[in-house]
């Protein structure tokens, strides 16, 4: 079986010669060949320029044995076109100029064309497939609501969420408004990527783990099951969310073929909790890859162990991979799953 269909058929639980692997961040900072891009463009230029994005796209499946590259772009880039006014500043992340903090602001918010407006994006997944020419598959990716909520009201990154939380427990109509408002145009954003070709497409809602089960339940569930149901069935959709074992199983309620799990948790367990008939993906601590490469192997073998050999299995990290991660550790980490689960 070739590295171009292995991750596909993981995806739909089919089986495989051996386990597929990708890194969530692979395309970034720890590359020497993506700093270079880097210290000539800024962020935003690298993602609006489809020539670098498909470039960028397309590095790490030229240097290590992935099976499955991931379109460079941010998260956050659907907040342009909406009217929001987003800087990324050096080292202190995304800043946005004008939060989100009521009704008036979320009526404020521009409705959008993905596909025209963020046209960028289409024309590098058309160029990296280009590129990739069947090699390996190409993932589209979007935030999901409650996460790029979070960006939009606190004004950047939380640690508390604070204002986030103040909205959703004293004003829940301006936060559904603003929740309905997002699924909408993620669901055009992720349907508008499958147009442009994309093989599968992954969901992040990296910031949902700040939420208790009862406040999931009533503020992100409803619209995260819209959303899912909205996505276009033509490809596998994966549904990550971070630091959010306790709220598995209404992450999987909320819909997905594949359901990534972070590293906090012992995949054998999750899965079960998930249930067999959805595939799985992770769940590596990426600090482990600062470890030895004997240590690596067998954090590997571990994960590889608690699958029981079942189909429907993508070695991941349990996160991004790290800007200082040793690059020999990254590709010993790819290399080992593949000669791990090697099926005979």
């Amino acid at each position: 079986m070739s590295r171009s269909n292995r991750f596909i058929k993981a995806c739909r639980k089919e089986p495989v010669d051996c386990t597929p692997v990708w890194m969530m961040r692979q395309a970034g900072r720890y590359l020497p060949e993506y700093r270079e891009i880097r210290a000539k463009h800024s962020f935003l230029e690298m993602c609006k320029t489809p020539e670098l994005a498909a470039e960028i796209t397309i590095q790490p499946v030229r240097r290590f044995e992935i099976d499955a590259a991931i379109i460079f772009a941010d998260i956050l880039l659907p907040f342009d076109p909406m009217g929001i006014k987003l800087e990324f500043a050096e080292g202190e992340g995304p800043i946005i100029r004008n939060p989100v903090r009521t009704m008036t602001d979320v009526r404020n918010l521009k409705q959008i064309n993905p596909a025209a407006q963020l046209d960028y994006v289409m024309k590098a997944i058309r160029l990296a497939l280009e590129k990739l020419n069947g090699f390996v598959p190409l993932i589209g990716f979007s935030g999901a609501p409650f996460t790029l909520a979070c960006y939009l009201i606190e004004g950047g990154s939380s640690r508390s969420y604070q204002q986030a939380k103040t909205m959703m427990f004293k004003e829940p109509q301006t936060w559904h408004a603003l929740m309905e408002q997002l699924t909408a145009i993620i669901v055009g954003y992720l349907n508008a990527q499958i147009d442009a070709g994309v093989q599968v497409v992954q969901l992040f809602d990296s910031w949902v783990g700040a939420l208790g089960r009862e406040d999931y339940k009533e503020f992100v569930l409803p619209h995260q099951k819209n959303l899912i149901a909205g996505i276009e069935k033509t490809v596998p959709l994966i549904h990550f969310a971070n630091n959010a074992n306790h709220l598995l199983d209404m992450v999987t309620e909320a819909g997905g073929d594949v359901i990534g799990i972070d590293w906090r948790c012992n995949l054998g367990s999750a899965w079960k909790e998930i249930g067999y008939d959805k595939g799985i993906q992770g769940n590596l601590d990426p600090a482990s890859l600062f470890g030895t490469r004997e240590f690596i192997r067998k954090r590997v073998k571990e994960i590889l162990e608690h699958t029981g050999n079942r189909n429907g299995h993508i070695m991941n990290l349990g996160h991004g991979i790290l800007p200082q991660t040793p690059i020999e550790n990254a590709e010993e980490f790819i290399n080992t799953t593949h000669a791990l689960s090697k099926r005979t």
